[in-house]
C-alpha cells in the first residue's frame, strides 16, 4: 500500500470527510451513513483473511450474505467505474481503514452498523479496499459487502498469484504497534493496534501477495501468557472463528510461504503452582513435541509451502533456543522446506513492550532478505 498523505483522524459517528493531499485525483471523498437508493446492486469483491459466510440479517439491496471474521488482518476489495460506492457494516467493535485508489486511508472507529456511501469521486475507475486493523478476540465483526447504482459499472478483480500466511501471537497481530509509550491501558492497546502496518502486511505488500494473518495475542504453543487458561494457537488454528464450530477449508488458499512466530507466551513468564509442568524441562519437552506436530499438520495441508519460523532473543534466549530445537526435530523427521530466522535486538517500544512500527519494518526486512535469497520459494503453489 502506497500511503502518500497524512492520515486524517476524524469523528465519524454519522459522517467522515477526508481530502487527499498531493493527489492527482483532486477529489474530496465523503463517507456518510445513508439510506441507499432502490437501484443499487451488489458488487463483486475479493476477501483477504479467514471469514465465515452467513445469511445477511438485513440484506436490503445488497447481497444475501455477510462475512463474519475474528482472526486479524481481514480485508475486502472491489473495483468499479462510477462516482460513488456503498458498503454495509454489521455488528462490530473495530477500527476500519478505507483506502480509495491507493491513497491515504480514511479511518472509521467503531462505526455504527449501517450502510455507508463513498461519494465525491470522479466518474472514472476506482479501487476500494477496507481493512480491519484491530484485534477482535471478544466478539466477531460483520461486513455486508459492496454495492453500486445500476448506472455504474463493476470492474474485474485481479487475482493475486502469490499467497503468504502469517501465524503467531501478539507480535504477529501488531499489538500496540502505533504507541508512543510502553504503558497502555486496554483501550489504548485497541486504539494503537494497526494490523495493516505489521511485518506481515508489509512483507505481503512488498511482493504484491494476498495474505492471511492468523494470530491471537497471549496464546502460545502449549502455554498461554502467564499460564492463563484458554485455547492455545494450535488448538484454535483449524477453525474459521474462535467458537470451534466450523473448520477452515478454502481450496483457493494455497500459500507458497507460511511464516510462524510462537513461543513468547510459552516462556516469557515463570511457571506457577498448579500448572501441569513441574519443571522448565517438562515445558520444553511438550513445547517441542507439540510444535513439531503442528508443523506436520501444516505440511499435510500445504504440501508445497515453504515454512519459516522466527523468534526473538527475549526471555534470555529461551524462546529462540526452543524454536531452534523444534526446527531441528522437524528436519530430523524428514521436513525439508523449513527454515529458522533469529530476529534479535528489537526495540519493543510499542504497548506493554511489544514491537514498534520500526520493529515491524525490521522484521519485514529480515523476512524479505530470506525470501529473496531462496530460489523458487514462490513456485510452491
Amino acid at each position: 500500500m502506497n500511503i502518500s498523505a497524512s492520515l486524517y483522524k476524524l469523528s465519524i459517528s454519522a459522517i467522515l470527510i477526508a481530502s487527499y493531499c498531493a493527489s492527482s485525483h483532486a477529489e474530496t471523498p465523503l463517507i456518510q451513513k445513508v439510506s441507499p437508493p432502490a437501484s443499487i446492486v451488489p458488487l463483486a469483491m475479493s476477501v483477504g483473511g479467514r471469514v465465515s459466510v452467513a445469511p445477511a440479517r438485513n440484506p436490503g439491496n445488497f447481497g444475501p450474505e455477510e462475512y463474519v471474521s475474528r482472526w486479524p488482518g481481514t480485508y475486502f476489495s472491489t473495483k468499479f467505474k462510477g462516482s460513488e460506492v456503498y458498503f454495509r457494516i454489521g455488528t462490530n467493535h473495530e477500527i476500519l481503514h478505507i483506502v480509495v485508489d491507493e491513497q491515504s486511508p480514511l479511518k472509521l472507529v467503531n462505526p455504527e452498523p449501517a450502510i455507508y456511501r463513498i461519494s465525491g469521486l470522479k466518474n472514472s475507475s476506482h479501487s476500494i479496499r477496507i481493512f480491519v486493523v484491530t484485534e477482535s478476540q471478544d466478539a466477531p465483526n460483520y461486513f455486508g459487502g459492496f454495492a453500486i447504482q445500476a448506472k455504474e459499472k463493476p470492474l474485474p478483480l485481479k487475482q493475486q498469484s502469490r499467497q503468504i500466511e502469517f501465524i503467531g501471537d501478539s507480535h504477529t497481530v501488531g499489538y500496540g504497534n502505533l504507541s508512543p509509550t510502553n504503558a497502555c491501558s486496554n483501550q489504548e492497546v485497541w486504539e494503537r493496534t494497526d494490523n495493516s502496518q505489521t511485518f506481515g502486511a508489509l512483507t505481503a505488500n512488498h511482493y504484491h501477495a494476498a495474505y492471511q494473518i492468523n494470530a491471537i495475542s497471549g496464546r502460545g504453543v502449549v502455554r498461554n501468557y502467564n499460564g492463563f487458561i484458554g485455547d492455545t494457537l494450535p488448538v484454535a488454528y483449524p477453525y474459521v472463528l474462535f467458537d470451534k464450530k466450523q473448520e477452515y477449508h478454502d481450496p483457493a488458499w494455497k500459500p507458497q510461504i507460511i511464516v510462524i512466530a510462537l513461543g513468547t507466551n510459552d516462556f516469557s513468564t515463570p511457571l506457577h503452582a498448579g500448572e501441569k509442568w513441574k519443571t522448565r524441562d517438562e515445558l520444553h519437552t511438550e513445547y517441542e513435541r507439540t510444535y513439531v506436530s503442528f508443523l506436520q499438520n501444516l505440511r499435510a495441508k500445504n504440501p508445497n509451502a515453504y515454512i519459516v519460523l522466527w523468534a526473538t532473543d527475549l526471555a534470555n534466549g529461551e524462546i529462540e533456543a526452543e524454536v531452534r530445537k523444534a526446527v531441528q526435530q522437524a528436519k530430523e523427521q524428514g521436513e525439508t522446506k523449513l527454515a529458522f530466522i533469529p530476529i534479535d535486538h528489537l526495540q519493543f517500544t510499542g504497548c506493554n513492550s511489544h514491537p514498534s512500527l520500526e520493529d515491524e519494518k525490521t522484521i519485514a526486512n529480515k523476512l524479505e532478505q530470506f525470501i529473496d535469497s531462496t530460489p523458487g520459494i514462490w513456485q510452491g503453489k
